[in-house]
């Protein structure tokens, strides 16, 4: 589903090369919960943009679905990335002159889809989301979790195979974050999906089966997470990350 080998990504900051990404391997071959787990600057933001087509490698390969996105151009780019894979950020990104139907169906109003499809669709996820009662509420009218909810039915509004998360509680409270990890534990799990969730607390990457870790743009291992609490991940991450 998700490959990376020996990805690198730097960045020129006001003349100053600033390396995000330096020789990144990573793999994920089965449908499920992942986390990537990182300190600010570990460089998880980064390898997430490149796994979601917003950015391209300055070297190495990142395969997605079977799609090699480091040959494509922007125009291909941009239809895989419409298509293929769902995201989810931490800031709700809705429209807040919209409800939140017209909010799920943006990608598909965007493109001219079928508005009985679009009707269907989004009706059938807001449901499943507990959200049928707000369909019609802007985002104003939606606590925080709401609107999160809101913005995973729209990644899911085209059945991709992967959902991409980048902290997508960092503006919750902790009672709406667990219900959130939860959530995005079920979809991966019942609609076999690959979701992969970029945060830096324990808590959140308890709920994955598998965490990644990175450190100074390297993956520095990853472990089973299942069966751990928030005290159990943090100890297995502090071990990935202590010095050698």
């Amino acid at each position: 589903m998700i490959r990376c080998v020996d990805v690198y990504k730097s960045y020129d900051l006001g003349g100053r090369e600033v390396t995000a990404l330096t020789g990144v391997d990573l793999s994920i071959e089965q449908p499920g919960f992942y986390g990537i787990m990182g300190a600010s600057g570990s460089g998880k933001s980064t390898l997430l943009h490149l796994l979601a087509a917003l950015d391209t490698p300055a070297r190495g390969e990142v395969w997605v679905s079977g799609k090699p996105l480091h040959t494509l151009g922007e125009k291909e780019l941009t239809l895989f990335r419409r298509r293929e894979i769902g995201i989810v950020f931490q800031q709700f990104n809705l429209i807040p002159t919209l409800t939140a139907t017209e909010n799920v169906q943006l990608p598909g109003m965007l493109a001219g889809d079928d508005q009985a499809f679009l009707d269907k669709r989004s009706g059938e996820l807001l449901e499943r989301l507990g959200l049928s009662g707000r369909s019609t509420h802007r985002p104003d009218a939606l606590s925080g979790g709401e609107q999160q909810r809101v913005a995973i039915a729209r990644a899911l509004l085209y059945k991709p195979r992967v959902i991409l998360a980048d902290e997508p509680t960092g503006n919750l409270d902790s009672a709406s974050s667990a219900r959130l990890w939860g959530l995005l534990s079920e979809v991966a799990n019942e609609q076999q999906v690959t979701v992969v969730m970029v945060t830096h607390e324990p808590a959140a990457a308890a709920y994955c089966q598998r965490v990644f870790v990175l450190m100074d743009g390297k993956v520095r291992g990853s472990f089973e997470a299942e069966g751990l609490d928030a005290s159990g991940v943090a100890n297995r991450y502090q071990q990935l990350v202590r010095p050698a």
